[in-house]
């Protein structure tokens, strides 16, 4: 036996059961059936009685005598019924499925165990299907009991909880000839590491709890160790095979609008991440480095002087936005910080005018254009840089990896890559998932910016709520008013929205109301955008298309119709549509009476915290890392031992682990460094074929 031995060559397993096996749970190699973990213990010294059954909800033990046996027919249907008896009570074993042979080996009147679920029906007691052991059969070798993740269609074909102990321990009998170290002598002694072939023994059969939290805790540092190792390698494979050019000056065109045009001082953490970069990009290495920050943070400002040092050193510089409407406002925004300066910046979207496109292209191919703003549009084979010099990636969750590759080819050399995101990614995700790249943070909002008052408010205040809002339209701001995207229909979608624009339009009979959503033409959106960015319309009716570039510091208020059907980073992202100008700013979230427990937790999110970190740990909570990550990565989270959301201090200590080991030994070259090498080559080689050791 080995670790690629099929299932059904395991002992008491055979073809069919594999099959079985195979279908539910994905086991289908011995090694599965060692990573197959218990999802909690039975404390086999815990022994429950009858009259303590009330409110048990988990599986139990308990200990007494089968005092009678009956078939009992219901219709077509046939069950087995038992009476189980001990000094507190009595309750009924039930068996729907059952063989002959079992109602004639049911021990009567002998002490016995029987573990299983407890049902309650009309204050009476039963247990469907119990595992029965006999007293003087009880093992006694270890306390705690695995309980291994099952299904009613594993357990009515009898492979239940006793199937799996029975299987797991005979395989375990042989760990000694199937589990090989993984760790170096350094590792092991100062974090007391249980050996591997120890840590298997007490995943499945713990000596006691102690030995299972040490168990517990090697396969969780094991996991996310060797993860950060395959993301680290990348990283050194990029930084010493992936040559850039280098940018040396910081001159005219970057001081020259630091000193004369720069509209607004920048704040520390604006000036931390564009010193980190300038240390990038001076290298003769690709930059690789992601760029978060908050909404409102002034991630563009710190992208617009970087593509000014790369102007400086007399290349171009190309921004990609995921949608027409968040292109068109980094163009906007762009344009208009560089009106009073000889840079050239235009925009490239798929509803660009072919007039318009051919002198894009002429301007990019002789180098007079300097700055590309645009969308997809700009990855076509036909869009041709003289010497592109940075690309930045807007939003990078919405690009597929191979859009990516087609920018960066744009040069013979490959452009230095910004990523920026407006969605702070949790820090377990950013010490994780994106620890191949340089992680830069704005943390700090703009001086004078005054923090969104959130308010929870239900359908009854509806009418308070109108009336605030035409308060603050006599003040000269403006209102936002979103509505919910019903993604079943987009017939109901859109009645939805329009039945919300004629109750806005009947409300607020007085004021100019427009009107934003995914299925209007580009033009149209446009015209809806400018109406409104304009002033001349003091309300706009949307659905989520404005969670993403819509700038109009003129808007106060951001009201989000049934806010309770909105996830919390895209209610974050809606709120961050206001609070863009000097005056103080209102988010009012309506929704109706009866709310779940996670949309409770959503609002009083939102009301608590206008903090986007703090904000995308709770939605991490409520979601899962792979909703966070998008479905690209989703399958990547398949961790069988590793939390990310509650085991962030291990990961922490394992990405420091991996990064003292390989600062030391970049390629795993050392004797010691051996046993690492030899198990990632064998268990994660495949998996990252960017990783150059061998």
């Amino acid at each position: 036996m080995n670790l690629e031995t099929s299932i059904e060559y395991v002992k008491g397993i055979g073809p069919e059961k594999a099959r079985l096996i195979r279908n539910v749970l994905g086991i289908s190699t011995v090694e599965d059936l060692l990573n197959f973990f218990p999802i909690r213990y039975l404390d086999k010294s815990k022994v429950h009685k009858i009259v303590q059954l009330q409110n048990i909800s988990t599986d139990v033990q308990l200990k007494g005598k089968i005092i009678s046996v009956q078939e009992i027919q219901t219709g077509k249907t046939k069950r087995l019924s038992a009476k189980f008896n001990d000094d507190t009570g009595t309750m009924d074993l039930v068996w729907f499925q059952y063989s002959k042979w079992l109602k004639e080996q049911l021990p009567i009147n002998k002490e016995i165990y029987i573990f299983g679920k407890i049902n309650v029906f009309n204050n009476q007691f039963s247990m469907p299907h119990p595992e029965i052991e006999v007293e003087e059969k009880k093992d006694k070798e270890n306390r705690l009991r695995p309980i291994y993740p099952s299904s009613e269609k594993l357990t009515k074909r009898g492979l239940n909880q006793k199937f799996f102990q029975t299987i797991l321990r005979n395989i375990c009998k042989e760990i000694p000839n199937l589990i090989q170290e993984n760790f170096p002598d350094y590792l092991m002694k100062p974090f007391k590491f249980l050996s591997r072939q120890h840590t298997y023994l007490n995943i499945h059969f713990p000596k006691d709890m102690e030995h299972f939290e040490r168990a517990d805790y090697r396969l969780k540092f094991e996991e996310s160790f060797f993860f950060q190792l395959g993301f680290c390698l990348k990283k050194i494979h990029h930084k010493s095979h992936t040559i850039g050019n280098p940018f040396p000056i910081v001159g005219d065109y970057f001081n020259d609008f630091y000193e004369n045009h720069l509209p607004f001082d920048l704040t520390g953490a604006q000036k931390r991440v564009l010193k980190e970069i300038r240390q990038d990009m001076k290298k003769p290495i690709q930059m690789n480095r992601l760029l978060q920050g908050d909404v409102g943070s002034g991630k563009t400002m710190v992208a617009l002087l970087t593509m000014l040092i790369t102007l400086d050193n007399s290349f171009q510089s190309c921004m990609m936005a995921p949608t027409e409407i968040l292109a068109q406002q980094h163009y906007n925004g762009i344009k208009d910080l560089l009106k009073e300066t000889p840079v050239n910046v235009r925009l490239l979207t798929g509803s660009t005018k072919a007039s318009e496109r051919k002198i894009i292209h002429q301007e990019l191919e002789n180098g007079e254009l300097s700055i590309l703003v645009g969308t997809h549009a700009v990855l076509e084979d036909k869009v041709k840089f003289k010497n592109l010099g940075l690309a930045i990636i807007d939003e990078q969750h919405r690009f597929g990896v191979a859009q990516r590759a087609k920018l960066w080819a744009k040069n013979k050399i490959p452009p230095h890559i910004l990523v920026m995101t407006a969605t702070p990614i949790p820090r377990t995700l950013a010490m994780s998932f994106y620890s191949d790249l340089d992680v830069s943070v704005i943390d700090e909002m703009p001086v004078g910016r005054k923090p969104i008052i959130t308010a929870h408010r239900r359908e009854k205040d509806k009418a308070y709520v109108y009336n605030f809002c035409r308060e603050e339209i006599q003040k000269g701001r403006q209102i936002y008013f979103v509505y919910p995207l019903i993604e079943e229909s987009e017939t109901l979608d859109y009645k939805n929205l329009m039945e919300g624009l004629k109750n806005v339009m009947d409300n607020f009979s007085k004021y100019n109301v427009t009107m934003l959503h995914g299925k209007m033409k580009p033009d149209e959106k446009d015209a809806a955008m400018n109406y409104f960015a304009s002033g001349k319309a003091e309300i706009m009716v949307a659905t989520t298309v404005i969670e993403v570039g819509v700038n109009v510091p003129n808007a106060s208020v951001m009201v989000i119709e049934s806010a309770e059907r909105f996830g919390l980073s895209q209610l974050h992202q809606l709120r961050g549509r206001v609070g863009r100008g000097a005056e103080q700013s209102y988010c009012i979230l309506m929704t109706s009476d009866k709310l779940s427990r996670e949309s409770r937790t959503r609002i009083k999110t939102m009301t608590e915290t206008n903090d986007g970190f703090k904000i995308s740990e709770v939605d991490m909570q409520l979601r899962g890392p792979g909703d966070i990550l998008g479905t690209q990565q989703s399958g990547v989270v398949d961790f069988k031992k590793l939390d990310l959301v509650n085991d962030s201090t291990i990961i922490k200590i394992t990405k420091n682990t991996v990064e003292k080991i390989l600062q030391a030994d970049p390629l795993l070259l050392r004797p010691d460094n051996q046993i690492i090498k030899n198990y990632y080559l064998r268990n994660y080689k495949g998996k990252n074929k960017w990783s150059k050791i061998s």
